[in-house]
């Protein structure tokens, strides 16, 4: 679909759901569930069954647009980017879409997606209406704030423990043609959290109303907040999806304009920075890599089967480099101890750049916090620190030491850590972290014979 801006209609959906239905049918009673999917945006093992997954892929589409309404009907492996695909066509766009392409709206949900836009619309589960979900007992049920509640507040950060959802109604919002961008520099950290919350409060820079906003850290002395602005005109634009790259473009630029479309992905073309490790933002190589290449699926991939085969990892060892462990986390600090956060890290976790995005709970017509397994707080702010590199493990260390010193201080300091990639907590800290009680009641209630596996076990696995 991402050559066109085409919807799959109900008919075709409706037939999707009936060929999964059968197919469930066929799964004998007290056999695991799970979906067979093509990619993954997770960073962590994924263990199979020994059983052929649940073909999923015909309900990978968006079904239909109401621009009345400002809502779309999606199916649950439909990619963000085909969504934005049609969404744009109508002049909106979701409230909140995650970073890369080839997330899908139903991983967003059921895990976690944050952009610049979190810290007016939240994060992507807020924009939810309602949802068709394939539960671990063989039901597709539709939960919503007013139907199986439970389970509809349970959704956001069961990573597919719960159930996988199968349609989607999601809110939209209106976009402006071009995103005008300001690039704010500091060179202390304080100064930089101060000027977040500023502009948190009061939404505006000079006169100009603040639609977007993150930052990127590149050291102790060096930072950018980036102030986006929806914008009927633009004198130019520019383009990052080839020889030109988005995030050096901040620390060239007092300001820059890009289409809205281009403002989405602007992420995408190099993985963040993490490009930088397959020799692509090399400006001798650039210009001879297909644009098509240039996409973080395609760096995925790479990372993927590296992570199968240790092929470099092998070469490493054999000109005796010491082995590396895999910093690859998104994290949640209060604002108020953000700089803290950063300055412990810059001092003892060897990775940079960093991103910043702040973010605050949508809901504010629930109690303190309405999403029981990501338990963030209404009307507290917070700060999304997005760190994804490798370290070396140093003689006598071992695998996941740097990994648990940041679990230990993103706990000390009041946040939350996303569970796309590798944790290490017990048992205990964890259910006590990701609403433990009301998870087991929601499990038993949805899934009383397991056949989906336990979060826990997903998430953390045999560390």
């Amino acid at each position: 679909m991402t050559d066109g801006a085409s919807t799959v209609g109900w008919d075709q959906h409706n037939e999707a759901v009936d060929h999964l239905r059968r197919q469930l049918s066929a799964v004998p009673q007290g056999e695991p569930v799970r979906l067979a999917k093509r990619s993954s945006n997770l960073f962590r093992p994924r263990e199979g069954t020994g059983r052929p997954g649940l073909d999923v892929s015909a309900l990978d589409g968006v079904i239909e647009v109401d621009p009345g309404r400002r809502t779309a009907q999606v199916q649950g492996m439909c990619t963000y980017e085909d969504l934005v695909d049609v969404a744009l066509a109508h002049d909106l766009m979701p409230y909140v879409v995650p970073q890369l392409r080839t997330i899908t709206l139903g991983g967003a949900v059921t895990g976690l997606g944050i952009e610049s836009s979190s810290f007016r619309n939240g994060l992507p589960h807020e924009s939810v209406r309602e949802m068709d979900v394939l539960t671990g007992s063989g039901e597709i049920l539709t939960v919503s704030p007013t139907e199986h509640e439970d389970l509809f507040r349970a959704f956001p950060n069961s990573y597919g423990s719960l159930g996988y959802s199968v349609r989607l109604e999601i809110d939209l919002e209106p976009v402006a043609p071009y995103v005008h961008l300001r690039h704010l520099h500091f060179d202390d950290l304080g100064s930089l959290v101060t000027t977040m919350g500023e502009l948190l409060r009061t939404r505006d820079l000079d006169g100009e109303a603040v639609d977007f906003l993150d930052g990127v850290v590149f050291s102790a002395t060096e930072g950018y907040l980036v102030v986006g602005s929806w914008s009927q005109h633009a004198p130019y634009t520019s383009d990052y999806t080839g020889r030109h790259i988005f995030y050096r473009s901040i620390q060239q630029h007092a300001e820059d304009y890009l289409t809205t479309r281009d403002y989405i992905w602007r992420w995408d073309t190099d993985w963040f920075w993490c490009s930088r490790a397959f020799g692509v933002q090399n400006p001798r190589v650039r210009p001879f890599v297909p644009k098509r290449f240039l996409r973080s699926d395609v760096y995925g991939k790479v990372i993927r089967f590296e992570n199968r085969h240790q092929w470099w990892a092998r070469k490493e060892a054999r000109q005796g480099r010491l082995p590396r462990e895999r910093v690859v986390q998104d994290v949640e600090i209060p604002l108020e101890r953000t700089e803290e956060f950063l300055g412990w890290f810059l001092q003892n976790v060897p990775i940079e750049p960093i991103w910043l995005c702040p973010l605050a709970v949508r809901d504010q017509d629930h109690d303190e916090q309405p999403w029981p397994l990501y338990p963030l707080r209404v009307g507290e702010q917070y700060v999304n620190v997005g760190f994804w590199s490798t370290v070396e493990i140093p003689v006598g260390g071992k695998d996941g030491d740097t990994n648990k010193r940041i679990e230990q201080t993103v706990e000390r300091l009041g946040g939350h850590k996303s569970l796309y990639s590798d944790a290490y907590y017990d048992e205990p800290t964890f259910w006590g972290l990701y609403g433990g009680e009301t998870y087991q009641q929601v499990k038993k209630t949805y899934d009383p014979d397991g056949r989906l596996p336990d979060l826990y076990a997903k998430a953390v696995g045999r560390r």
